[in-house]
């Protein structure tokens, strides 16, 4: 499966908010990532993500598993991804690090979740401030057939357009790039 996503800097998040809150009830979570790799480095290099990711909110914590394979749409940065709910969070830890993989950087995501039906697709709309980047970033995702991609952005391009934001706050930025960034 593919995680069809595109991710916008938001210049009004109150109206954008606002609007979503007016769709749906909002969910808000803490995301605690830490994103693994080989000593060499190569996934990164191979364009792939191995994340523990760790969820507080109003229910208990609850912890996935995820691998990205490389991009297959490179104007949005769309992903295949898999993803399994973890038990325990510390043991996926070392389980990770007793394989070999090292943690490369960890961040903390601040996120307002809309699950939303839209244009016949359940997606996802997200929120995000990271502490320790400038600015708020709304991610929008569905989940579909790699045949799918295509159609699928294009509905999200239209969400995104009913909410105020057009194809010049598309942005590829990488949260890891950003915060490895900011603590140079």
């Amino acid at each position: 499966m593919i995680e069809a996503e595109l991710k916008a800097r938001v210049h009004s998040p109150e109206a954008v908010m606002r609007q979503l809150d007016e769709r749906t009830e909002a969910r808000v979570e803490v995301y605690q990532d830490t994103y693994y790799d080989r000593p060499d480095g190569s996934l990164e290099k191979q364009d792939q993500e191995l994340r523990v990711r760790t969820v507080r909110g109003p229910s208990s914590p609850r912890t996935a598993l995820t691998f990205k394979g490389a991009t297959v749409d490179e104007a949005s940065g769309s992903k295949p991804e898999h993803e399994t709910r973890v038990e325990d969070s510390e043991a996926a830890h070392a389980i990770l690090q007793g394989l070999g993989y090292v943690p490369s950087i960890a961040f903390q995501k601040r996120c307002r979740n809309y699950d939303l039906e839209a244009r016949g697709r359940q997606m996802l709309a997200t929120l995000v401030r990271v502490p320790e980047i400038d600015g708020t970033f709304l991610e929008v995702e569905t989940i579909v057939d790699e045949d799918d991609v295509t159609a699928a952005l294009d509905d999200i391009r239209a969400v995104l357009a009913d909410l105020g934001i057009g194809p010049q706050d598309l942005t590829r930025e990488l949260y890891t790039d950003a915060v490895a960034a900011r603590r140079r």
